[in-house]
């Protein structure tokens, strides 16, 4: 169980309850933040995960399963960033359950906004519109609340995998 953290445009979408975020989630990555960007020709769901700062794109829509889609895609990502499928299955097999709370971190809500105009800024200089591909890309950002760590998402990630591995 863990708790997806949800801008107004996303909660007003998902059309979900809001419940107490979830202080000790029984997932490795813990929770999560996620917005709506309403771009064209495809509304798209930004999440950003609280611990990690890893950014991952998906379609929008159908907006009321995105809790139960967001697995799906988070495997497809571990993938295309080489992460370990003994983590990988464990890591999307304990997000079968999650619930709806409003943001409540303004640093990681701070972050989602750069990936997301970053983002823009990619697809319209012509670069690629494929979710998997600029979620990939993004994980290479360097973000100013890593700075005293890794400073990239997919390093902060490796590190929290590699930390797993050893227990």
């Amino acid at each position: 169980m863990f708790t997806i953290h949800g801008t107004k445009k996303l909660l007003d979408r998902v059309k979900q309850p809001l419940e107490v975020p979830i202080d000790d989630p029984s997932t490795a990555l813990g929770n999560w933040y996620a917005t709506a960007l309403f771009w064209r020709p495809q509304s798209t769901a930004l999440f950003v995960n609280e611990q990690t700062l890893l950014p991952l794109f998906i379609p929008l829509a159908p907006a009321r399963d995105l809790a139960a889609r967001l697995p799906g895609h988070l495997g497809r990502l571990f993938e295309a960033l080489d992460v370990p499928l003994d983590f990988s299955i464990q890591e999307t097999e304990a997000m079968k359950s999650a619930s709806y709370a409003k943001t409540a971190n303004r640093s990681v809500v701070g972050s989602m906004t750069e990936f997301a105009l970053l983002a823009e800024s990619r697809i319209a200089r012509g670069g690629s519109s494929n979710l998997l591909e600029l979620s990939v890309q993004m994980a290479g950002t360097p973000c100013g609340p890593l700075r005293k760590s890794h400073r990239f998402p997919d390093q902060t990630l490796a590190a929290l995998v590699e930390c797993w591995g050893d227990r």
